[in-house]
């Protein structure tokens, strides 16, 4: 994990991140030893990877990358890359305040969520997927001690 930005609002450890992921992991029954790269970044390094990647002048909560090798590398290896995740921080404190969410409750969420973008989840394909991405998600939550992450306070 790359922690290149760091709040005195919201202070993260790698076991707690490992721990979101690995629940992640196990509520969609992946359990291949796996690695993530994980960045916490600003706004503008947020907003410059998503101008770039996704045409959007704007930083984000989460990015996801997922892993792009060859299927017939994988079996090479210790552990499957799965790509990697970037959380803007003050774009986490800024939602979480919006929503009446703790910062920790909304950056599980984005963890979980990013997770689940890189084992090829995505709400925006359609509603059907969106639910399902959902349901996960909260699932997820649940299990680590937070609330449904989209009912509103």
């Amino acid at each position: 994990m790359q922690n290149a930005y760091r709040s005195p609002e919201l202070l993260v450890k790698r076991a707690v991140v490992i721990k979101y992921v690995a629940q992640t992991l196990t509520a969609i029954d992946f359990e291949q030893p796996c690695d993530i790269g994980i960045r916490l970044v600003d706004n503008s390094e947020s907003q410059s990877l998503n101008l770039h990647y996704r045409h959007k002048d704007k930083p984000t909560n989460v990015l996801s990358f997922p892993s792009e090798l060859p299927e017939e590398i994988l079996p090479m290896l210790d552990q499957v890359p799965l790509g990697d995740l970037v959380i803007c921080i003050p774009v986490v404190l800024q939602e979480a305040a919006e929503q009446h969410k703790t910062p920790e409750a909304h950056f599980a969420h984005m963890v979980v969520h990013g997770t689940l973008h890189l084992m090829g989840y995505d709400h925006e394909l359609g509603a059907e997927e969106a639910a399902e991405m959902e349901g996960l998600e909260i699932q997820v939550l649940q299990q680590l001690g937070f609330g449904n992450p989209y009912e509103m306070e």
